[in-house]
């Protein structure tokens, strides 16, 4: 029996022709890089790919996000290689309300930014008239702009927002993300918002628009959002370990959920995505076996961090999840 996962013959930095890499927990988290990620990005580049640095973050510009990246020594970053989803929402609004229109900004500068350079006029009180509600996460945003929202949004105003992540991670751990913000609003008004970033298409649509691309890879750390996403725009996708879904997600992913390829950081763009053989309660992938014993996953003849130990596990877990309804365990030796 074969993988559910997707195999190349060769490394997906030759076999994509555009990565588009969440930032958040895949190329830094907070103020610092993922360990490698420069290096990995360097050799991808090398190889041909282009790399789009997406985020559903909307509390930068795209200029602070590639200030950032130049400062983490990421190559050959350019501001326009940074595509936010205070982009995408900016450009749902400005296709939704007459040119020239007044908004309710709930954001800060990364999402005011965009909505003026689509040539909307940004107002914090619904005293000023706005058409529509817009929304995108800042860590100074409170309770008063969250209750004008909700004010203006009883009054009968369309309500858009950068995205709905529930968490975002930080350095000292993982905190309420912009969707949580969200989720008080609809608490209070029973609306629904129109959403631009993933796992909503908007922003990988602006994303090719922006960069190019025929071939695109999504990369990135979370399947509610990223892998989702991807799925949702018909992109292939990498899943990798450095943020916030954990290979034991990963394994516990049903059908419809899962990513094409899964490595332990952005170093499996650069390598080979060999077939994995899956025969009943063991899989091989190049050297590594997986084996499955009382409801536990374990791996022999190969690092546990390597591709191929990875994929032996995800394809041997979710082949018997398919077969038997099996859930597994990984062992805790494996990648984080």
């Amino acid at each position: 029996m074969t993988s559910g996962l997707g195999s190349t013959s060769a490394p997906l930095s030759s076999a994509y022709d555009l990565a588009m890499l969440d930032l958040d927990g895949v190329v830094y988290v907070g103020p610092d890089a993922v360990a490698g990620a420069a290096e990995s990005l360097r050799s991808a580049r090398g190889n041909g790919m282009r790399l789009a640095y997406i985020t559903n973050n909307a509390s930068r510009t795209p200029r602070e996000v590639a200030e950032h990246l130049r400062a983490l020594s990421m190559p050959d970053v350019e501001d326009h290689d940074v595509v936010t989803s205070a982009q995408a929402v900016a450009h749902l609004v400005a296709d939704a309300v007459p040119a020239g229109s007044v908004v309710l900004l709930v954001g800060g500068d990364g999402l005011r930014v965009p909505l003026e350079e689509r040539g909307l006029r940004c107002v914090t009180t619904i005293d000023d008239d706005p058409v529509a509600v817009v929304q995108g996460f800042h860590p100074d945003v409170g309770w008063r702009q969250l209750a004008e929202a909700s004010f203006a949004i009883q009054a009968g105003l369309p309500w858009f927002v950068s995205n709905t992540d529930m968490t975002i991670p930080t350095p000292r751990g993982i905190a309420p993300g912009n969707g949580s913000l969200v989720q008080t609003i609809r608490n209070a008004t029973g609306a629904e918002p129109i959403v631009a970033g993933k796992p909503e298409q908007a922003l990988f649509d602006e994303t090719v628009e922006r960069v190019g691309g025929g071939r695109p890879l999504m990369v990135g750390d979370r399947l509610d959002t990223d892998i989702d996403g991807a799925i949702n725009a018909g992109v292939d996708s990498l899943a990798v370990l450095t943020g916030v879904s954990s290979l034991q997600d990963i394994v516990d992913a049903a059908p419809g959920h899962r990513p094409t390829f899964v490595s332990a950081d952005l170093a499996g763009l650069n390598v080979v995505h060999a077939d994995v053989t899956v025969d009943r309660d063991r899989a091989r992938c190049g050297d590594a076996r997986a084996t499955e014993r009382e409801g536990t996953i374990a791996v022999s003849g190969a690092d546990g961090r390597s591709t191929n130990a990875l994929r032996a596990v995800v394809a041997l877990s979710w082949s018997l999840r398919d077969r038997s309804d099996l859930r597994v365990t990984v062992d805790g030796t494996l990648a984080p």
